[in-house]
């Protein structure tokens, strides 16, 4: 490439940029987002369209700063003179380009990262995805209150802000998004889990070839029904309290699990015990254990293993600490800046766009790394390297590299996560009033200590047969 090609784009365009990230979201990309939205202008404006879509991806990395500041990040390190607009006029673009552009944008970033066959997660040939669900706060404005009813006052008093509830369903090797949905926190997880599912279905997200992971609350017989319909396979905790599903022995199989139906779906149960024991040298306090029972539509067990299905189990939680990443490291815990629902769901997928554009950065990284596991990219690292690049403007189009390993994949790895290791920790209530540190509970140990897990087969008491 010669020195005389541009780096940003021309003019009022030049604001549009997402630093080097802007490789993962190119100006392509958006503007076919908001082609087909209806969302491109007729004319060239101070805020053209593209720019405003590139200003809420980059609000969604600088999350807890206005709007100006978050335009002075954008045109700190650009060689035009661009004056900062006003915020009444950012609100106007906003509200004229709407939220449809950035779920189609969404909808063109999402999906599975590129990775080796080494560090893909796969069971029985199979890509492990899991599906969960989570509430985000909101500001407290009456035009929130409409769409997003606050929860009813509970033992603690009042809910401090109204909640939208998302769902989403992760790869669980890059934690990469596949598909999202969210809404007001007035319907349930399992409503939304079945929207997500079937449209999945519809367009291929979830389909024959991938093994879904689901905690107890999706051991419902709809949603089994639902997921089976799709192709796809399914390992799903299920409850074993009197309202659980009702699972009779249908067939027991050699090794020791038994065949049932969850509605018109014929499931495997695998019954199990786990024992956690300290591996760390703590002083000595009682094991932690757990009865676990869990139905798949894996039913050979020489394909599938029990004990291999119950160790797969833990990998759900890798949605988990995509929440996390999602709500404590972006967001550090703060409501979205949305004080309607337009722009609550505007400020949604412009946030789900940005974290998948991190997540696919930081696979691209590790893409030529087969001996590194993609657990090791610290997310954090990431993040704070795409914020930098954002005020240098480094690396908006790329010249000769046609992967984005740049500044971000080499911060990447150069500081890799140790490998990880079997851990256990109290999942605990924290009390935010008196002290974000003191737990419900007074004799909880908060440490975080290395453990052995021991998995006994079938040692429940069996299930009645019929």
């Amino acid at each position: 490439m010669s020195d005389s090609v541009i780096t940003y784009a021309p003019g009022a365009l030049a604001v549009g940029h997402l630093g080097e990230l802007t490789q993962v979201v190119p100006f392509e990309l958006v503007d076919e987002a908001l082609a087909s939205a209806g969302g491109l202008q007729h004319r060239m404006r101070r805020l053209p369209s593209r720019v405003v879509v590139y200003l809420l991806l980059a609000g969604a990395l600088f999350t807890g700063q206005g709007w100006v500041r978050v335009w002075s990040h954008l045109t700190a390190s650009l060689p035009v003179p661009l004056p900062s607009p006003a915020p009444s006029s950012i609100t106007a673009a906003m509200r004229r380009v709407g939220p449809k552009p950035l779920k189609a944008l969404f909808d063109l970033v999402k999906g599975p990262a590129a990775v080796t066959a080494t560090q893909v997660t796969q069971f029985a040939d199979r890509l492990v995805v899991a599906i969960d669900g989570t509430q985000i706060p909101l500001p407290d404005t009456p035009a929130n209150l409409s769409v997003f009813p606050k929860a009813k006052a509970g033992p603690n008093g009042p809910a401090g802000y109204p909640m939208m509830r998302l769902v989403a369903l992760v790869a669980c090797g890059t934690r990469t998004l596949l598909d999202a949905v969210f809404g007001t926190d007035a319907t349930g997880e399992l409503t939304y889990a079945g929207d997500l599912v079937t449209t999945a279905g519809r367009t291929g997200t979830l389909r024959p070839g991938m093994l879904l992971l689901g905690d107890r609350n999706f051991s419902a017989t709809a949603f089994v029904g639902t997921v089976a319909s799709t192709g796809a396979d399914f390992l799903i905790r299920a409850k074993t309290h009197s309202t659980a599903l009702k699972l009779p022995v249908l067939r027991r199989l050699p090794d020791g699990t038994f065949l049932s139906r969850v509605g018109e779906v014929t499931v495997r149960v695998i019954e199990a015990h786990i024992t956690l024991t300290l591996a760390d040298g703590a002083d000595e306090r009682p094991v932690t254990q757990g009865a676990y029972r869990l139905v798949t539509s894996l039913l050979d067990p020489s394909e599938a293993s029990a004990t291999g299905l119950v160790r797969l189990y833990h990998e759900r939680w890798e949605i988990e600490t995509g929440y996390c990443e999602l709500k404590s490291t972006i967001l550090g815990g703060r409501v979205l800046r949305g004080r309607h629902p337009a722009a609550v769901a505007q400020e949604t997928w412009a946030l789900l766009v940005a974290y998948q554009a991190l997540r696919t950065a930081m696979s691209d990284a590790v893409l030529h790394r087969p001996d590194i596991d993609p657990d090791r990219a610290a997310f954090t690292i990431a993040l704070n390297t795409a914020r930098d690049q954002i005020i240098r403007a480094a690396g908006i189009i790329s010249h000769t590299r046609v992967d984005l390993v740049g500044r971000i994949g080499a911060a990447i790895l150069d500081n890799l996560l140790p490998a990880r290791r079997d851990r256990t920790r109290p999942r605990v209530k924290k009390r935010a009033i008196s002290s974000k540190y003191r737990a419900v509970g007074r004799d909880v140990d908060h440490r975080t200590h290395r453990t052995t897990i021991h998995i006994e087969h079938n040692p429940l008491p069996n299930p009645p047969d019929g």
